[in-house]
């Protein structure tokens, strides 16, 4: 069984290294561009691949600055333009666009393993070839696959140069191989997200979490954002950006990634406790990118609430619901357990207990209340959508792997509710 994987580290160039890097990073941007300007304005029935692989060879030839980037980083762009479109086709993605420099994260391909020479000078360190740079150190915080002795079955099969608010870092791409992972054998739960509890579970409990900064952090950050909107209201247009107003932007930028860090490091240490506890987990099939959509409307058609729906939409996309999503599918996969995603309508809704519907339900946003004249049952609001997800995950459940395991929702109400036929009002 194969596996992939990514693993960041970062790295610790010299003042001429940085600054050979940086060139890439801008060529490769620049030539994404260039490719996205030949292939929009060339006509369907003329575009062909190996024309604009000719193309790129011929200008790295004739422009100093596209000589900078290397060969294969530069047909990598061009793989990765082609792959977007085809992303878009799927309905994956949306079409791809320009690339701004401001924003636009920097990025370069090692696309070839074998090229990248890896090695360990000690314990805290390792040294990889970079293409057109040199040896570079990088950080060693955990063994590659096929590198050193005693490391895990497998090989690196290529890397990526990626540039964030702590500098740059390169990204391995391993393969891992092992055995099939034997069948998890642990309860199944249903999980319901959300903001004002990150993550319901269906067994009565919650994976909570502070705020990603600080008080006086947030405090520092929020006066660094007014002060930038202060000087660039008095910058005039087309005047370059003064060197105070970029020393605010880094300070911003680092404290944005700052708490990124530690959301990501949540994300990870609870989806990890999660996948090892429980083999089966239901969650719901959220269209995040509708969800977090302005309400600012049109001239003729002024939307409502504008101010409310875009901090709702800034406290969504801090939770990264998505992102938790992809760490518990691999997660649970490596562990033998399973993640099956479920139709999200009238979760919030439906009473667990005896299935009925009614908008009446949600007293609040946290307490929910049965409007059934037979049922009345109240409690949480998220831990009653947690187990409808739950009911509908066992019924999705193949049975092989339903009937082998217990459900958090039959141990605490003690009935199940239809969610194919319920009682509506």
């Amino acid at each position: 069984m194969k596996r992939q994987r990514g693993h960041k580290a970062r790295l610790d160039l010299t003042p001429v290294q940085r600054w050979k890097v940086e060139e890439q990073g801008h060529a490769a941007r620049a030539l994404w561009n260039l490719i996205h300007d030949v292939w929009t304005m060339t006509p369907k029935c003329q575009r062909s691949v190996s024309r604009m692989d000719a193309e790129i060879c011929r200008a790295r030839k004739e422009i100093d600055w596209l000589a900078r980037l290397p060969a294969q980083a530069a047909q990598q762009v061009l793989k990765t333009y082609l792959r977007a479109w085809v992303n878009c086709w799927e309905g994956r993605a949306e079409a791809p666009t320009f690339k701004a420099r401001l924003r636009t994260r920097a990025a370069v391909d090692i696309p070839q393993g074998r090229d990248l020479r890896i090695t360990r000078i000690n314990r805290r360190w390792g040294q990889v070839w970079v293409p057109m740079v040199g040896l570079v150190r990088f950080r060693w915080t955990k063994d590659l696959p096929g590198v050193t002795k005693g490391s895990p079955p497998g090989r690196v099969s290529g890397a990526r140069l990626v540039k964030d608010a702590l500098g740059w870092h390169i990204v391995f791409r391993t393969e891992l191989i092992g055995d099939e992972p034997k069948p998890h054998l642990g309860d199944g739960v249903g999980i319901d997200v959300g903001v004002t509890r990150p993550l319901a579970l269906s067994d009565g409990t919650f994976r909570d979490h502070d705020t990603w900064l600080k008080p006086k952090e947030a405090e520092r950050l929020r006066r660094l954002e007014r002060t930038r909107e202060r000087r660039k209201f008095r910058q005039r247009l087309g005047e370059k950006i003064s060197n105070r107003l970029r020393r605010i932007n880094q300070l911003i930028a680092g404290y944005r990634a700052r708490a990124k860090r530690r959301a990501l490091d949540w994300q990870h240490k609870t989806t990890t406790r999660i996948a090892e506890t429980f083999g089966v987990v239901g969650v719901e099939a959220l269209t995040i990118a509708s969800m977090v959509k302005s309400a600012q409307g049109t001239v003729a058609e002024p939307g409502k609430n504008v101010r409310q729906k875009a901090g709702l939409n800034r406290s969504i996309s801090g939770e990264a619901w998505g992102r938790t999503v992809t760490l518990l599918a691999y997660k649970l996969a490596d562990r033998g357990g399973h993640l099956v995603k479920v139709p999200a309508p009238n979760t919030s809704r439906r009473c667990h207990a005896c299935g009925f519907i009614s908008e009446g339900n949600r007293e609040s946003q946290a307490v929910f209340v049965c409007k059934n004249e037979t049922c009345g049952w109240s409690g949480n609001a998220d831990t009653n959508a947690s187990c409808n997800i739950e009911t509908a995950t066992k019924q999705q459940t193949p049975q092989e792997i339903a009937g082998v395991r217990t459900w958090s929702l039959s141990r605490r109400a003690g009935r199940e509710a239809s969610t194919t036929h319920p009682v509506t009002r």
